[in-house]
């Protein structure tokens, strides 16, 4: 994976971009960096082989936005409406998002890495073949999402909300921590370590109406 826009395959034919992003908008090897975007609508918009570097986004809207092939790093989403947006064969880095709606949302053949997600809306995602690299998940809500193929190396998560969600070779033991909330019925096709099978244990004797009493 790029470590550095440089390494980007397509970082030669990177454009500068500092005007205003817009709904609808068709953007194309674009390179935006140090923005702050402030209530922003660019709703159907569609990005390609672009990157996002030290960029702010808060509030404002950018669902149904496509974004494939890009590559983002230090971007803050703050209480942004993400919903119904396509992701597909990127990578986002140190990044962070909180309070962000992403339900209804495509994610495929993403990369996260040393990322934060805190109250972040994923209830509806589909997300395949998607990584989370030494991230920290809390307070996260993945109610009726579609996960397959997805991992949670080296991240901590905290707060988990599963109900009703579909999970397919999710694997969990690399977690640091994991702790969920609600939805355990949902882990079936989830791979945890007997280490993450104790810290559980607790949860898993409540959800069964087991008493514990020594």
């Amino acid at each position: 994976m790029p470590r550095e826009l440089e390494d980007l395959a397509y970082a030669r034919h990177l454009t500068v971009f500092d005007g205003a992003l817009e709904s609808e908008g068709d953007y194309d090897c674009v390179h935006v960096d140090g923005g702050d975007f402030d209530e922003l609508d660019a709703q159907h918009a569609r990005f390609s082989e672009s990157a996002f570097t030290s960029t702010v986004f808060q509030r404002g809207s950018m669902r149904h936005t496509t974004f494939a092939d890009v590559w983002l790093r230090h971007v803050r989403w703050v209480g942004t409406e993400l919903a119904d947006t396509g992701w597909q064969d990127g990578e986002m880095i140190d990044g962070a998002m909180s309070g962000v709606d992403l339900g209804g949302a495509g994610l495929r053949r993403m990369r996260f890495e040393g990322c934060k997600f805190d109250s972040v809306n994923f209830r509806g995602t589909k997300l395949r073949d998607v990584s989370f690299v030494e991230c920290v998940l809390r307070d996260c809500d993945f109610g009726d999402a579609t996960l397959t193929k997805v991992s949670f190396p080296g991240s901590t998560v905290e707060g988990l909300v599963l109900p009703r969600a579909t999970l397919t070779t999710v694997d969990l033991r690399g977690a640091r921590a994991l702790d969920i909330i609600d939805g355990l019925d949902a882990l079936r096709g989830a791979t945890i370590d007997s280490g993450q099978l104790m810290d559980l244990a607790a949860a898993f004797a409540r959800h069964l109406g087991l008493v514990v009493r020594d």
